[in-house]
C-alpha cells in the first residue's frame, strides 16, 4: 500500500460500518438489504449509504453522463466528491453515535473501476486516504457468466458508462461484449484487493439463503460490545442534515 493511505483506518468510533463490493449482478445489494432488515429486527440501529447518491453531484452526474462528456479522470474525482459528501453527513455522524452502518458499494469500487478506466492505482488509493475503514467488508464472488445472466436477463437495457462504453473494448462496439470484458477486467481488480484490504469473500454461487447466514455470523462477532438502543439524538441531527441538504 502506497505512503498515500498513511491515514486510512485511522479513525475510531464506537459504530460498526459494514460494506459489501462486488460486480454488477453479483447479489450484494440483495444481501445487504436483508442483512439491514434483520439487524432492524434485532434491535440495532442501522443506517444505509449507497454508491453514487449523495445529491451536491447528482445533477452533474446525470449530464456528464446523457452528454458522454465523462473522462475517466472526471470520473474518478465526482465519484470521490459524492463519496465525501456521504461520508461527512451519512457515514461519519451516525458511527460516531454508536449506530451501525451499511454501504453498498464502498471505496474498493473506485478502485477497481478507476484502475480499469485507467488511472493509477496509487493515485486514486490516494484519493480515497479520509475513509472510514470498515469493520466488515464483504466481496461477493461471482462468476462473470452468472453475473452476465443475472444483468441481461432483468434490464431492458445496459447502460453506456456501465459498460465501459467510454473504453472501446470490443469491436464494432458492441454493449454486451463490452459489458463481459469491462466487467472482467473490474474482477482482477478486487481479486488482488482482497489481500490488500481483507475483503471478505463470500461465494455468491450459494443460495442466498447460506451467503446471508455466513453474513450474519461474521456480523454477530463483529457487533460484540455495541449496544441495541435506540439513538434518538443522532436520529434528530439526522433529519435537520437531510433538510439543510434538500
Amino acid at each position: 500500500m502506497s505512503s498515500a493511505m498513511k491515514m486510512y483506518g485511522k479513525h475510531r468510533f464506537p459504530g460498526r460500518l459494514f460494506i459489501v463490493e462486488g460486480i454488477d449482478g453479483s447479489g450484494k445489494s440483495t444481501q445487504l438489504s436483508l442483512l439491514h432488515k434483520w439487524l432492524e429486527s434485532e434491535g440495532y440501529v442501522a443506517s444505509f449509504s449507497e454508491w453514487n447518491s449523495s445529491p451536491l453531484v447528482q445533477d452533474v452526474t446525470r449530464r456528464g453522463k446523457k452528454k458522454k462528456m465523462l473522462t475517466p479522470m472526471t470520473f474518478s474525482l465526482i465519484h470521490a466528491t459524492d463519496f465525501a459528501d456521504r461520508t461527512e453527513h451519512d457515514i461519519i455522524p451516525p458511527l460516531k453515535a454508536g449506530a451501525v452502518v451499511l454501504a453498498d458499494r464502498y471505496i474498493y469500487t473506485a478502485f477497481a473501476r478507476d484502475v480499469v478506466r485507467g488511472v493509477h492505482p496509487e493515485w486514486v488509493r490516494g484519493l480515497y486516504g479520509f475513509a472510514v475503514k470498515p469493520t466488515v467488508a464483504f466481496y461477493f464472488r461471482t462468476p462473470l457468466d452468472i453475473a452476465m445472466k443475472r444483468i441481461l436477463g432483468g434490464r431492458d437495457a445496459i447502460k453506456y458508462y456501465e459498460a465501459g462504453m467510454d473504453l472501446h473494448l470490443s469491436e464494432d462496439d458492441d454493449i454486451e461484449e463490452n459489458f463481459r470484458i469491462f466487467q472482467g477486467r473490474i474482477v482482477e481488480q478486487y481479486e488482488k484487493m482482497i489481500d490488500e484490504f481483507g475483503l471478505v469473500v463470500i461465494d455468491a454461487t450459494l443460495s442466498i439463503e447460506e451467503q446471508q447466514a455466513q453474513m450474519r455470523q461474521i456480523v454477530t462477532e463483529a457487533l460484540t460490545g455495541t449496544k441495541k438502543t435506540r439513538i434518538r439524538r443522532w436520529l434528530d441531527l439526522a433529519s435537520l442534515q437531510k433538510g439543510s441538504r434538500a
